[in-house]
């Protein structure tokens, strides 16, 4: 049994059976093949650009202060390293299932049942947190034009509650918790709004890639144009108001500081800053509807890429100087709220970046809610899930059962969950996905360059990364005095997040184990490359995920865990047995 759990399927299997289901899929055609490099580009910007700047980039400016523009260009430069892998992949199997697909080809087929699992986990899970924001910016856009919903249809019955509990000083909350109908001794509280983009969404995605193709890429040429009039009216103001000391906040020591609470607090802000990228891999699932995926699909992340990296780098520049920092505490909306009277004052960009909000997180949803069919019907052909899944809908050639399904994934949790709880489900995983793709880069048999197709490019690590590794680690032994021996220290005194209360004991213990097991896995990786003679830029992806992943708190990890741990049982149930490569023994 141990050796079938990792019994791993062959590129060129993998693609016949793509083309075979393509010309005779369940139910009807395959996919269409109309996405082009342009089409490809805006999708990852549509993915990428929207409540990671919209929502989260908030908390994440008053976690780590201007200094989180540092950890923007660490997480991009991760992802960077990690779309080479992706489009490595993508290059020699151009089918749908993205890092599922590829876990199959390197790793075998237990760890792609894992990431495929895990993955319902990014775009699902993923999409109720952005459903939840959508509904916050488009109930404000209805307000600043005199239309009302009653507070209890814009907010889940788990926020309500919880700040009934916490006696929380937010008035919509407690007021949609007094004034909500009451059924049979239940208050009937949901998030309207959510609920029918969610359905929106869900049919658009059933009735087609062209129609969903076409709608995205006018909301991506919307949005785009508004972020940069808020980068360049923010920063204007910065000029004109000579506010850049906002640039360097003092701190509790009243020292002036780039990164006023240290590069832990930095740390601290991985999952939100990390959930600002968790789309430029809803790209390579897109690899069945690509007209030419072998040469688009890496080009299309690379530019999605390199392009929301600047715009986030910049729109944290332009919040961090118009205001203090500490001025974020649990602001949903920070882009809007610079132009509020108290800071900017500018009624009329306040108007259009609520627009805008509505607009970016709408092709976000979009985006996600197209990848998740795509990755079941990858495991439906596998024998992983029932034949179901991989139906195709003979007039709009989509996967239409996957796509209801994922629409209902979405929809049911948005009337029983909370933004808090979605958000630790979902940078976590994504981060693993990350892991996997880039460690499977390594075990699939190199090729040789072909005309037209991408390859990645080959640097020999056998000296390069364990010099890198161990250079790394006596800078910190000689600049960091203790940091080492800091790790193995668990009473903690020495933590100053914990000592201010800004971290719990459990949490600054997880962080501890984290980063010993990273450098154990760096030095392990080191002597396996010096042996192996492994590829530099993977290897670079490989340990800047694992890197992110030591931010993760104890929350994350439960959930995380948790998920997997079910998904597992599922898997032993149905698709160890059912599973193609099990038959054909």
């Amino acid at each position: 049994m141990p050796s079938s759990l990792f019994r791993t399927k062959n590129i060129d299997k993998i693609i016949s059976d793509a083309a075979i289901a393509e010309e005779s899929a369940h139910g009807g055609g395959g996919l269409k093949r109309v996405l082009t490099l342009k089409d490809l580009t805006f999708f990852g910007i549509a993915a990428i650009l929207g409540a990671g700047s919209f929502s989260s980039l908030g908390e994440a400016c008053f976690k780590g202060g201007p200094g989180v523009v540092i950890l923007f260009i660490i997480c991009g430069i991760a992802c960077a390293f990690t779309a080479f892998c992706y489009s490595e992949f993508a290059s020699r199997i151009p089918v749908a299932g993205s890092a599922y697909t590829y876990a199959y080809a390197s790793f075998g087929e237990l760890f792609a049942w894992i990431i495929g699992w895990a993955l319902v986990m990014e775009y699902s899970i993923g999409n109720i947190y952005v459903a939840y924001s959508w509904s916050d910016y488009f109930t404000s856009f209805l307000h600043r034009i005199n239309i009302s919903i009653p507070d209890y249809l814009t907010c889940s019955y788990t926020e309500s509650h919880k700040a009934v509990l916490e006696h929380s000083s937010n008035e919509e909350l407690i007021n949609a918790w007094n004034t909500a109908p009451v059924i049979s001794g239940l208050r009937i509280i949901f998030d309207l709004p959510a609920l029918l983009i969610n359905m929106l969404i869900t049919y658009l995605v059933y009735r087609g890639i062209k129609e969903s193709r076409n709608f995205s890429n006018v909301m991506v040429i919307l949005k785009l144009a508004v972020v940069i009039l808020i980068i360049l009216v923010g920063g204007y103001y910065i000029f004109a108001n000579n506010s850049f000391h906002n640039w360097f906040p003092e701190n509790n020591e009243h020292i002036q500081s780039f990164m006023p609470n240290g590069f832990s607090g930095v740390m601290m802000a991985v999952s939100g800053v990390f959930f600002a990228y968790i789309g430029f891999d809803a790209v390579s699932v897109l690899a069945e509807e690509s007209k030419n995926p072998q040469r688009d699909l890496p080009r299309g992340m690379a530019l999605s890429l390199v392009i929301c990296t600047i715009i986030y780098i910049l729109l944290a520049l332009v919040l961090t100087g118009v205001t203090n920092y500490r001025n974020f505490e649990n602001v949903g909306d920070p882009l809007a709220k610079i132009f509020e009277p108290k800071f900017l004052n500018i009624a009329w960009m306040q108007f259009l970046v609520s627009i805008c909000a509505v607009v970016a997180m709408t092709s976000v949803l979009l985006v996600f809610q197209m990848g998740q069919p795509r990755i079941w019907m990858s495991m439906s052909r596998d024998g992983l899930l029932p034949p179901v899944f991989q139906k195709v809908h003979k007039k709009y050639n989509t996967p239409s059962f996957s796509t209801i399904l994922t629409g209902l994934v979405v929809g049911v949790p948005i009337l029983f969950t909370d933004k808090t709880f979605v958000l630790d489900f979902t940078s976590i995983a994504t981060l693993f996905a990350f892991v996997l793709v880039c460690g499977g880069v390594l075990l699939i048999p190199k090729k040789e360059k072909v005309a037209g197709k991408f390859t990645i490019p080959y640097i020999n690590g056998k000296l390069i990364f364990p010099a890198m590794i161990i250079g790394t680690m006596i800078l910190l032994q000689i600049f960091a005095k203790g940091y080492f021996a800091g790790l193995f220290n668990f009473d903690l005194s020495g933590n100053a997040d914990y000592v201010a209360g800004k971290i719990s004991f459990m949490d600054a213990a997880i962080t501890n184990i984290s980063l010993i097991i990273f450098w154990g896995l760096c030095l392990v990786l080191s002597v396996i490359t010096f042996s192996k003679n492994y590829s530099l830029i993977p290897l670079m992806g490989l340990t800047s995920c694992l890197y992110l992943l030591t931010g993760m708190t104890k929350s994350n990890w439960v959930w995380f865990i948790s998920w997997l741990l079910i998904g597992l049982v599922v898997y032993f149930l149905y698709g160890y047995r059912k599973s193609k490569l099990a038959l054909e023994v």
